[in-house]
């Protein structure tokens, strides 16, 4: 979404980051309602994989064409199988996505100063692993605890107990996150509960802001 701004009020971008199931979709929906613009970075990467030629020049380059379509297209799908069963591979794909992935963000950053917002919320699961902190002002970080991970994504995605302990593993721990946040936003309660903490916040950093 667009949000409004008032004219010569400063941008702050927030970094917002977190492990699976530890609930920075809500975060950044309940920021959204709030006026903030939101930045899906998984988004800009399917963007990229769909309509940069240089990115998909460079996966086919790197994984042969066993990973387009009939159409001629990216299958993510086919490509997410390779990659995330072989460290290497994900390795060569970060190295070309990357990149046009920062661009984009950057230049919509940038369009949305232009337009005068006051908020932006960069929402990336690998904000901290990619080096975009760059792009944002502040890093806010979710974390839950494993109880309530196990239990968000067996009931959203259907995984069994084993196979969201795995997810959770391979991803950075929480106490790398919390070292290198401005704001830790624990969610192992109720949505109301959050919603109260995400209020809090928002008053917390338009108090912060010049007038």
């Amino acid at each position: 979404m667009a949000c409004s701004g008032r004219e010569g009020a400063g941008l702050r971008v927030i970094g917002l980051t977190g492990g699976i199931g530890s609930g920075k979709s809500t975060v950044s929906a309940l920021l959204a309602e709030k006026g903030a613009h939101v930045i899906d970075a998984d988004k800009i990467g399917h963007r990229a994989l769909e309509h940069s030629p240089e990115v998909k020049q460079g996966v086919l380059s790197a994984f042969g064409s066993g990973v387009l379509t009939e159409a001629g297209a990216v299958d993510r799908k086919r490509l997410g199988e390779i990659v995330f069963n072989d460290a290497s591979a994900l390795q060569r794909l970060n190295a070309i996505i990357h990149p046009q992935m920062y661009r984009i963000m950057a230049e919509e950053i940038e369009q949305q100063r232009a337009l005068g917002c006051e908020v932006v919320v960069l929402e990336a699961a690998i904000l901290l692993e990619a080096g975009w902190t760059s792009l944002v002002d502040e890093v806010w970080v979710c974390v839950a605890g494993e109880r309530a991970v196990v239990e968000r994504l067996r009931e959203r995605n259907n995984l069994s107990e084993e196979q969201v302990r795995a997810r959770v593993r391979a991803q950075i721990d929480n106490e790398e996150r919390v070292k290198r946040a401005d704001v830790v936003i624990v969610n192992d309660g109720t949505l109301e509960q959050l919603r109260r903490e995400v209020d809090e916040l928002w008053e917390r950093l338009h108090a912060r802001r010049p007038a």
